[in-house]
């Protein structure tokens, strides 16, 4: 899966109608409802503001509206961008003001899914990726050698007490090597144990 890092927005006219969409990243349903909110009293004199928002591990996590656009021409198909792109924790608006040219249903669908495509195109996008986060446990020495030798992953907390704890935050990709090193510098002296997975 994919998210948004910041808000992008997009502008384009089609037949006199200007369509601006606006992406928004949002880590939850109250979150997203808000700032569509905020959209809709921006642009409280548009035609249209039909939209979708797609949050993840959240009941009603998944939304979209046409908002008087003809039914199927507008919320699902800014949502089928989103998921063809596989995207989610992210709210896009499209606003349309009507130009005085009727697109029909094909026109209309042509165009929320270019305005919503092209805004992509032009935003900041990143995997998520699902770090593992290992505690090592074990003596002076041994934390040192392991501090040493680890110097290329990630150490986000050191703690001296009768022990040394270290937490490590590991990609994936690198989970395997990383375990290797370990066991092989700490001689099998050091605990380990992972604490949590989570994306970022």
């Amino acid at each position: 899966m994919k998210k948004l890092i910041k808000n992008s927005i997009y502008t384009q006219t089609i037949k006199k109608s200007v369509f601006i969409t606006n992406l928004i990243p949002v880590d939850s349903v109250d979150i997203a409802k808000n700032q569509l909110k905020e959209i809709k009293k921006k642009y409280y004199d548009a035609t249209h503001n039909c939209y979708c928002y797609i949050i993840t591990n959240e009941n009603d996590g998944i939304k979209y509206s046409d908002d008087g656009e003809p039914s199927q021409t507008a919320g699902i198909v800014i949502y089928n961008v989103l998921e063809k792109n596989e995207l989610t924790n992210i709210l896009a608006v499209v606003t349309r003001y009507y130009g005085g040219i009727k697109l029909g249903a094909g026109g209309l669908i042509r165009a929320y899914s270019s305005s919503t495509s092209e805004a992509l195109k032009i935003a900041l996008i990143e995997d998520i990726i699902d770090y593992h986060y290992y505690k090592i446990k074990t003596d002076y020495e041994t934390a040192n050698t392991l501090i040493r030798y680890l110097e290329n992953y990630s150490l986000i907390e050191k703690k001296f007490q009768t022990k040394v704890s270290l937490i490590y935050k590991i990609n994936p990709s690198e989970k395997d090597d990383f375990l290797e090193q370990t066991i092989s510098y700490s001689k099998g002296k050091a605990e380990v144990l992972l604490l949590k997975i989570a994306n970022q």
